[in-house]
């Protein structure tokens, strides 16, 4: 499990959001091209489905896991976990596939660099394989078993933000709906 949390922490690592965001920040990005460098990375993000080491992760486990990225930063949070793991990353967008380099500075990973692949799909979408053992970048997106690869899909969530009745700001999270969806 232990194992799980950490390579669910090092996904999430890839996109960071702050709670204290306002609502057109919390509006996903219009974008009309597949061109990455319009692509906004900051907001909340959810996995859709996870690989780790040839191991498919049970959806319930899936669920529970958010990915927050806002600048250069994250945070991931695991359902169950008491402390959520947050740190930086940097993006090399002229290797091909495109490298990112997380360092976590908080949480159970701090002092922890992982080197990981990603790739955009559209704008609200995005895969990510990474290294949990932090020696070397994956050469392709994929998560054989007996090595510590973790490969993941992740989709941009929509938040609205509320005041309730007791006072209390709720942030509400929703999957935004695929093309192929629609």
């Amino acid at each position: 499990m232990k194992h799980i949390a950490l390579f669910l922490l090092v996904c999430l690592a890839t996109c960071d959001c702050r709670a204290d965001d306002t609502a057109a920040e919390d509006a996903p990005p219009q974008i009309k091209t597949e061109d990455t460098e319009e692509f906004r990375y900051d907001g909340v993000w959810k996995p859709k489905a996870a690989l780790l080491g040839g191991v498919l992760l049970p959806p319930a486990t899936v669920k529970g896991i958010t990915l927050r990225i806002e600048g250069g930063t994250y945070e991931v949070s695991i359902d169950g976990e008491k402390q959520s793991d947050r740190g930086t990353f940097v993006l090399d967008k002229s290797a091909s596939p495109k490298r990112m380099t997380i360092s976590s500075t908080s949480g159970p990973n701090k002092g922890k660099t992982f080197l990981a692949i990603y790739e955009i799909k559209n704008a609200n979408a995005m895969r990510v394989c990474y290294d949990l053992s932090g020696k070397e970048f994956p050469k392709e997106f994929n998560a054989p078993k007996g090595t510590d690869l973790y490969l993941v899909g992740y989709r941009r969530q929509i938040t609205e933000r509320s005041d309730s009745a007791d006072g209390v700001n709720r942030t509400k999270i929703e999957s935004v709906p695929e093309a192929d969806d629609q």
